[in-house]
Order: C-alpha cells, then structure tokens, then sequence
C-alpha cells in the first residue's frame, strides 16, 4: 500500500491525523498553538510538530504533500458586503487556504461544526468552495454523523473534501454511513473504573442540569465536549429526572459520576493505551475538540482510491 503524506493545521491531539495514519497516510509536519495538544501529537505521530502562531510560521519551511489536513473556523466572514478574507477572525482560515495555494497537495480534507452548513442562510460555505476554486480546486462537502461509522457518539460534522481540479475528480461525493455501528457498553462496558484524577468532579451548573445527560448502555453518547464540566454522565448513573422546564435533577440508587477521561478517549475512539499530556481539563479539551479517529479513518480510506489513480 502506498504511503501518502500530509501535513496538519490545527492538528490538536490528532484524532484526524490519526485516522489518516491508520488508513496509511504519514502526517510529516503539523502545527497548533495549544502546547499540550502538540505534546500530545508529538508522542504518537512521529511527526514534526511546529507549536505556536501560524502567522508566524515561516510558510517556506513547511514540507510539501500529497494532503493537507485540518479544520478551521469561520465566524470572520462578512455576509453583508464586500467579503473581506482579512477579517481578524479568519486568520485560521486565512492561512489555510495561503498554504493550499502555495504547496498544491492532491488534495486537502476539512472538518468544521454543523452549523457551517447554515451560516448567513449558506453563504459561507458558499464562500469557502469560491475561496478553494480560486485556488484551483473541486471541493465538495457533506454533513456526516459520526455514529455511522463506527463511532459511539452522535456527532454530527461537516467533512470537506478539495481535490486539485488538473486531476479531473469529479462527482465526489462521500456515503453517509459505512454500515459499522457501536454502542457505549461495547466501546467502554469493559473498562476499569477510572482512578482518582480521570474524571472531572466540579459542581454542576444550572446549564448542565438543564436537560438530560445521561445515554444508556445500549446507546450511543451524546457530543463528546471539549470543556470538561459539560462532559455527559456514564453509562451506568442512575437515569435523570425532568423536573421541570429546562430542569433535570439525578436519579437516585447508584453512583453519579461524569465520563472519565479515559471514557470519553475511547469513545472518540482513540486507542484505549493513548496518553494525553497536560492537566485535566487540557486533557477533556483535547479529546472533545478532536475530530473521531474512526471517522477521520474511513474518509482517508474511502478518499485514497482516487489518488492512487492520479500516481
């Protein structure tokens, strides 16, 4: 099988990268301003990993590819007006596109929230496929729920996927599903309980305790998030109790406890052995912000056919 290469921009832990190594793809060099995220990164990829601004990466320094990785945000476009690239918030994005340009990789993979898909009624989407046509790129995008892949969680995630329009790659478009389907009671039901340290004891807040957190065991799991107080309830908490309008309140006859850390690794499922560095909430942060290793896997399996054709 051949080796492609990439290189990662806002690569967090890696859970993307990730899932394009397992599919048999090398991240070569990647970049993020979150120093443990980057530590975490360095541990298993291999790769090198460039902690800091972007803005102030020396863009000649980085390798080129066959595929750019990375997810963006985009809250900076102007929807009324002249549509300003410059804007201060889409200084991300900004260097994204800048680095597609200038390295030409067969092709570049994004992801971003659901919410893209509906910003300024699509006008941002439709900006973004303008943005990478200028470039000389075919993009296409498709809302996909990681739970159709093999993923424990739903979670739904905007996938876009750019080829370099000499290749001639038309009609691209990804399924919704590979037929693989895993529940929380076969992702984490064997795990040990977690030690003092894995799992986030602070207060509860009115927003958490405004509707239910808790799947069963039989299900999959609500959005793994990224701040470590609104991680969802285990499998194995009592159920919840509506009270009220926008009020829940814990059942009773067992043990309350939010995902440990580990928990909500392996349902983004990352490999059960993977460290992350830093403090706690670091830790969450990096695991909910990660795109999930099964779903990143497929879309590198299901993209490398169309660029075997091309070598």
């Amino acid at each position: 099988m051949r080796e492609f290469t990439a290189v990662s921009l806002f690569c967090g832990a890696g859970g993307l990268d990730m899932g394009f190594h397992n599919a048999g793809y090398r991240t070569i060099w990647a970049n993020d301003f979150d120093r443990d995220a980057c530590k975490t990164h360095r541990s298993w990829s291999g790769a090198e990993v460039v902690c800091g601004d972007i803005s102030k990466v020396d863009y000649s320094s980085i390798p080129r590819s066959d595929v750019i990785l990375g997810g963006f945000p985009c809250q900076g476009f102007s929807l009324s007006g002249p549509r300003k690239i410059d804007d201060s918030r889409n200084t991300l994005y900004k260097h994204y596109v800048r680095l597609v340009e200038q390295n030409r990789p067969l092709a570049f993979i994004g992801e971003n929230v659901k919410g893209l898909l509906t910003m300024g009624g699509g006008e941002v989407i439709d900006a973004i496929i303008e943005d990478f046509a200028r470039c000389g790129y075919d993009v296409y995008y498709r809302l996909l729920n990681a739970k159709n892949f093999g993923v424990p969680q739903d979670r739904e995630r905007v996938i876009i996927v750019g080829f370099r329009s000499d290749l001639k790659i038309e009609d691209f478009q990804l399924p919704e599903g590979n037929g693989f389907k895993m529940n929380l009671r076969e992702a984490i039901g064997n795990m040990a309980p977690p030690e003092i340290g894995e799992v986030c004891m602070a207060p509860y807040s009115s927003r958490y305790m405004s509707r239910n957190r808790k799947r069963d065991w039989d299900q999959v799991s609500y959005t793994i998030p990224a701040m470590a107080k609104q991680v969802t309830l285990w499998p194995g908490s009592p159920d919840m109790v509506k009270v009220d309008k926008d009020r829940w309140e814990f059942g009773s006859g067992g043990e309350t406890r939010r995902l440990s850390w580990r928990e909500a690794a392996a349902i983004q499922t990352f490999p059960r052995e993977m460290e992350f560095y830093g403090d706690l909430t670091s830790i969450y942060k990096q695991i909910g912000n990660a795109v999930p290793v099964k779903l990143a896997e497929f879309v590198a399996g299901y993209i490398r056919p169309y660029l075997e054709k091309i070598i």
